[in-house]
C-alpha cells in the first residue's frame, strides 16, 4: 500500500478565510458603532438647538411682554433661562445674550435688538477629571434672533 503525501495546503486556505471573516466582523462592529455614536450625536444636537430656540423664544417674551410695553433696554433680559425640568431638556443649560442699537432716521427712533441663545446639553462626566474625557458628550447651539421696535 502506498501513501499519499499530503501538503496541507486545505489547512493554510482555512485559516486564511477564517482570518479575513474575522477582520470583516471587526469591521462591520465598527461601522454600526460609529453609526450610534453619530446617532446620539444627532439626537443630543437636536436637543440643543431646540433649547436654544425655546431660549430666544423666553428672551423674545422678555422683551416683548403679551399684553405689555414693550422694554426700551436690554435689562429686561435675563442673563440666563432655566428649561423646564422634562426629559428633552435634561442636562441643558441656556444663557441668553441681548444688544441694542438705536438709529435716528427721517425722524423716527429705531431700536434694534440682537438677542443670543446658546445652549449646551450634556450627558455622561463631562467635569474634566480623570474618567472625564472618556464618558463625556457635550454639545453647542447658538440662536442668534433680531426684533425691531419702531418709536415715534
Amino acid at each position: 500500500m502506498q501513501r499519499t503525501r499530503q501538503t496541507g495546503s486545505a489547512l493554510v486556505i482555512g485559516i486564511f478565510i477564517i482570518t479575513v471573516m474575522f477582520v470583516l466582523t471587526a469591521a462591520l462592529i465598527r461601522v454600526l458603532g460609529d453609526a450610534d455614536d453619530n446617532v446620539n450625536l444627532e439626537v443630543w444636537g437636536t436637543r440643543a438647538l431646540l433649547a436654544a430656540n425655546s431660549g430666544a423664544d423666553a428672551a423674545l417674551a422678555q422683551l416683548f411682554p403679551p399684553g405689555g410695553t414693550s422694554a426700551t433696554d436690554c435689562a429686561a433680559v435675563s442673563g440666563r433661562w432655566t428649561p423646564p425640568d422634562l426629559p428633552g431638556f435634561s442636562g441643558c443649560q441656556v444663557t441668553l445674550g441681548c444688544s441694542k442699537v438705536t438709529v435716528n432716521f427721517n425722524g423716527e427712533t429705531l431700536h434694534q435688538f440682537t438677542l443670543s441663545s446658546n445652549a449646551v446639553c450634556q450627558a455622561g462626566q463631562c467635569s474634566g477629571g480623570t474618567d472625564g474625557d472618556s464618558n463625556c458628550l457635550r454639545v453647542n447651539r447658538m440662536v442668534e434672533v433680531q426684533a425691531r421696535v419702531d418709536q415715534p
